[in-house]
């Protein structure tokens, strides 16, 4: 999977894009956009999403680090494939989703790892809010063309944005004894260019 995301990167950085003089923005693709994550219950590792409800994306082709990324996430809508964890996730003293419906991440900065090669990836910093509690951190971000668009057609694209917290951080600490305090974050959102 990355070897692909790597690949479809590097022709995004391949296509005839036109001079850009702001960022372009971009709308979710609600159905076909979520936050995957992976947590280690009793040491297995699970898989759990949440529906990403709202993202505001602007992309600018030509100074990447003008870029940005604004994403929010149901956490009333959070699965993870086993009742109990999921009644459990959503519990005052995990995530807390009656009080604190929402997960949110701001970007504050986005860099290419090599500015001259993109498909190497790249960094994106921002602030992570859960249960209220904003802190910083560093993520991981692919972005390209959807499959389906033509070499050049960037009115749809998917990006990718994965990494890791620690729930503890954000005072998400319940079923320390079952559940590893290390989440693994894979976003996946789906967007069109804005009209």
């Amino acid at each position: 999977m990355t070897r692909y995301l790597t690949y479809v990167f590097a022709m995004l950085l391949l296509l005839p894009i036109a001079a850009q003089a702001a960022p372009v923005g971009y709308d979710l693709q609600e159905s076909r956009s979520e936050v995957g994550f992976i947590y280690t219950l009793s040491g297995a590792q699970n898989r759990g999403t949440m529906p990403v409800v709202k993202a505001d994306i602007a992309i600018d082709f030509q100074t990447f680090a003008a870029s940005s990324v604004d994403v929010s996430v149901d956490v009333t809508g959070a699965r993870t494939g086993l009742i109990f964890a999921t009644e459990a996730l959503k519990a005052g003293s995990v995530l807390d989703a009656r009080n604190h419906p929402t997960i949110r991440f701001q970007s504050t900065a986005i860099r290419a790892n090599n500015p001259r090669n993109l498909s190497a990836g790249g960094e994106i910093d921002g602030l992570l809010t859960i249960r209220g509690v904003t802190r910083p951190v560093t993520l991981n971000a692919a972005l390209f063309r959807q499959q389906g668009t033509q070499e050049g057609d960037l009115s749809r694209l998917s990006f990718r944005i994965s990494g890791t917290v620690k729930r503890s951080d954000f005072g998400a600490s319940g079923y320390g004894d079952l559940v590893a305090d290390t989440i693994q974050l894979d976003i996946a959102a789906r967007v069109v260019r804005a009209e």
